[in-house]
């Protein structure tokens, strides 16, 4: 039975395969390292869409998709009946929730009007000064699964109030559900958004959803792009009424030419969320979780069922 992962490092990082199975290297898909029969358990390269779910028919044999992202989107429904796919839930959930409290803690202090002084070679004191501030505000964080779980963590220490909220609830881990929304949204200064993209998350933030927020409230999406509605997004950040912080955008890339691009109160990244240096042996080490409990006739963990 064969194995192909996309990196080099993986090789190393997945130490000694299981008994009888081979793990190869595919980098390039025109050039696979040999026959495509037999290979029964695939890691896409991470962050990868449509194209890569294409080379799926090229693999008869395939029964496992282990993905090294945290969401699935890009593969729901491009997916043969019969084979398993699974994603990378928990390997981002670190850097992912850094990601976050460094976004609040840029956006409120107001980081990025200093930058671009920094860059003018301006003292800008009078430009920003009193700046908001992360004590005492009010949190509310959409999407209470493990990365939510690790955002609520982090922010604890800065003297915050939270309130999570899930598709379902929870009442007996203070998990609201997400029919509650409406009444919730008008007490929140932040909102971070990490809910998966399915057909019910998006163009979940749209107009009246970003109306319920409070004025100067910040909204952080960590999610995917097409969860918020970018023109009701556009409409509130231009007003001045909002403020974001972003790490997705609809469409993704961002075109040059975007308005986004000239709002001062957004702070946008290039969906940089979850790539960092530590990535590759985080996610190698749930790929060799995987692998082992494959091998072995186990059941295999972060199903991917309903786009969650």
């Amino acid at each position: 039975m064969k194995a192909w992962i996309p990196h080099p490092e993986g090789l190393r990082l997945l130490g000694e395969p299981p008994p009888g199975v081979t793990v190869e290297l595919l980098e390039d898909p025109e050039r696979p390292p040999s026959s495509p029969a037999g290979v029964r358990f695939w890691v896409p390269p991470f962050l990868s869409g449509p194209d890569a779910g294409a080379f799926l028919a090229r693999l008869p044999d395939v029964e496992v998709v282990q993905l090294l992202s945290a969401g699935a989107d890009a593969w729901v429904g491009r997916v043969p009946d019969g084979v398993t796919l699974c994603d990378a839930r928990g390997v981002h959930d670190s850097p992912t929730a850094e990601w976050v409290v460094a976004a609040i803690l840029a956006s409120l202090r107001g980081f990025a009007p200093l930058a671009r002084a920094q860059a003018r070679r301006e003292w800008a004191y009078d430009e920003v000064a009193p700046t908001d501030e992360l004590a005492g505000k009010r949190v509310l964080i959409v999407g209470a699964g493990s990365i939510g779980t690790a955002v609520r963590d982090r922010l604890a220490p800065f003297e915050v109030s939270f309130t999570l909220v899930a598709r379902t609830p929870r009442p007996d881990q203070g998990v609201r559900g997400v029919d509650e929304l409406p009444a919730l949204l008008p007490e929140a200064d932040v909102v971070v958004l990490l809910v998966p993209l399915t057909d019910q998350t998006r163009g979940l933030v749209d107009e009246r959803f970003l109306a319920a927020m409070p004025d100067g409230a910040l909204l952080v999406n960590a999610a995917r792009g097409p969860v918020v509605s970018t023109p009701a997004l556009l409409a509130e950040l231009t007003s001045g009424r909002l403020r974001a912080a972003v790490d997705v955008t609809d469409p993704e890339p961002l075109p040059a030419d975007h308005p986004l691009w000239e709002l001062p109160n957004l702070l946008l990244t290039p969906h940089i969320g979850g790539s960092v240096r530590g990535l590759l042996p985080r996610a190698y080490r749930l790929v060799a979780e995987q692998l082992r409990r494959y091998a072995a006739g186990e059941k295999l963990t972060n199903r991917v069922v309903d786009g969650y």
